[in-house]
């Protein structure tokens, strides 16, 4: 393939560099993969209504998120295993996305330590965490995450069960022996050993809690000073709760398509979400964003910013540092762009108007 000139073309760039395996995780979703297709063909079908005759001579992606300043309302998503792609992993994005100006959400589990990414870049961060059967484990993971400067912490609800993932059956997924959640290792030292490399993901399995109710919200909020942002809403109903209970932000979100297949998608969730939100927090959201015109539907839908994951994992495949530097680049060009042809000079400009 000749030089890639989207997201998508990166995607085969990056299955050609991957193992099967690795591909497959990466790129996989639950059962059908109905969610996961939804997710991008849900914003594809949302048209789009330009205005003409303003003035673009100059144009604005600068945005606040949490009252901090991005350069652009894109942030990295907290996906897992980023080392399966290139051995520099998270650190590598953690440069490239302080290089961007934007936040790295970084994944509980990450396979580098938070303060390892802490240490190999200045940028803002968040961290990600599911609150596990243990809460010490959890409250433990909290004081470090605040010891290494995270501004937020983005609370995963949707996975109190693990979604059933074909692909990863097929290839009977595991890590490597050289790769392990480098996050949790702490905890679970004594159940690891050198020839078995699937002891990390059981005790990961063995400490899910099925039984979590909205209180783990409120439980959080007792245990830290940072703002919680509740990751996994799709409904009106499940954001008012998110409120209820102290979240400062929520994050539209189906784990990109892995966990129930036929549930919404991201775009088709949205609006729900934030007049149910009622501009009392601030509502992200992720799922499927491919395209500059995606992230100008998603603002002009309520969303304050979007998050990428797997189009961050591509570039990492490909180049590593700077292939994510290359697509955030990427994404923020065709931002430009389309602000500019829809003539929306401003982020200010963009509101469901802009929609049909």
């Amino acid at each position: 393939m000749s030089i890639p000139v989207n997201l998508t073309e990166y995607e085969a760039l990056a299955r050609e560099r991957l193992s099967p395996m690795a591909y497959d995780y990466y790129a996989g979703g639950a059962n059908d993969e109905v969610t996961l297709t939804e997710n991008l063909r849900s914003w594809q079908r949302m048209r789009l209504r330009p205005r003409a005759l303003t003035d673009v001579s100059r144009i604005d992606t600068t945005t606040t998120v949490l009252g901090h300043t991005v350069t652009m309302p894109v942030l990295t998503a907290p996906c897992s295993f980023n080392t399966l792609a290139h051995p520099e992993g998270e650190c590598a994005v953690a440069r490239a996305t302080s290089a961007a100006g934007i936040f790295q959400i970084v994944s509980m589990t990450a396979t580098k330590s938070i303060e390892e990414i802490a240490a190999t870049a200045q940028g803002p961060r968040w961290f990600q965490l599911i609150c596990f059967r243990d809460r010490e484990i959890t409250r433990d993971l909290v004081r470090r995450a605040e010891a290494a400067n995270c501004s937020a912490l983005c609370l995963t609800i949707d996975q109190p069960l693990h979604g059933r993932r074909e692909r990863d059956i097929r290839n009977r997924f595991h890590l490597p022996p050289d790769v392990t959640m480098k996050n949790l290792e702490p905890y679970a030292a004594h159940k690891l050993s050198a020839d078995d490399s699937s002891a990390m993901a059981k005790f990961v399995d063995d400490m899910f809690d099925a039984s979590l109710t909205w209180e783990v919200v409120a439980w959080l909020r007792s245990v830290t000073h940072l703002p919680i942002l509740v990751k996994g809403i799709l409904t009106a109903e499940d954001a008012s709760h998110a409120l209820e209970h102290g979240a400062a932000g929520v994050i539209v979100s189906n784990h990109g398509g892995r966990q129930l297949d036929g549930a919404l998608s991201a775009c088709e969730a949205l609006p729900a979400v934030v007049d149910a939100v009622g501009g009392r927090a601030e509502v992200l959201v992720d799922g499927g964003v491919r395209r500059g015109t995606d992230v100008l539907k998603a603002l002009a839908l309520g969303a304050r910013a979007v998050i990428v994951g797997r189009p961050y994992l591509w570039g990492l495949a490909v180049n590593g540092e700077a292939g994510v530097s290359q697509i955030l680049d990427m994404l923020r060009q065709e931002i430009t762009l389309a602000m500019g042809l829809a003539g929306r000079p401003t982020l200010a400009e963009i509101d469901r108007t802009l929609i049909v």
